[in-house]
């Protein structure tokens, strides 16, 4: 009897157990730029964020509508308009960002007896969900905006 290894490279970037949803990569795109313009206090526009991000237009709209309602962004109207982050960029984590755009996640309901594997199964499903929450909640808009700004001063663009 001939036995097949399955070879996986879970480090490869081919292969991703938690995915980021599109949704909230643009959100997260769109506040990274805000909150780099947050002590400034100027509303950035739809274009000014598209033109440094790379987020449909359509997209961003239903973001930052979605982002408006729950109080994250505030919009302005006029010449001088656009949108501007509410909280300091230190007060918000990626887990409250991701939570916001996608929802809050349902347990399942289980109605099948259940099995010691799949108790086990259950128990490691939450024990990497657990892990996830602590990593993304450890992590603010501020974090984030102070390693593009430490990544940006290591690797400066040279103009001729």
């Amino acid at each position: 009897m001939s036995s097949t290894i399955v070879n996986t490279d879970l480090n490869s970037h081919s292969y991703t157990l938690l995915d980021l949803s599109a949704k909230v990569e643009y959100a997260l795109l769109a506040l990274l730029e805000l909150a780099s313009h947050h002590d400034q206090k100027v509303p950035l526009t739809m274009n000014e964020i598209t033109a440094k991000q790379p987020i449909p237009e359509r997209y961003l709209e239903q973001i930052l509508t979605q982002l408006r309602r729950a109080g994250i962004v505030q919009s302005q109207r006029g010449s001088k308009g656009g949108f501007l982050l509410v909280p300091e960029p230190w007060q918000i984590t990626l887990l409250e960002i991701i939570t916001l755009v996608e929802g809050e996640k349902k347990e399942k309901e289980n109605a099948e007896t259940p099995t010691i594997e799949k108790t086990l199964v259950v128990e490691i499903w939450e024990k990497a969900n657990v892990a996830a929450t602590e990593v993304l909640q450890g992590y603010t808009l501020q974090d984030l905006c102070q390693e593009i700004q430490s990544r940006t001063q290591k690797s400066p663009m040279y103009y001729i």
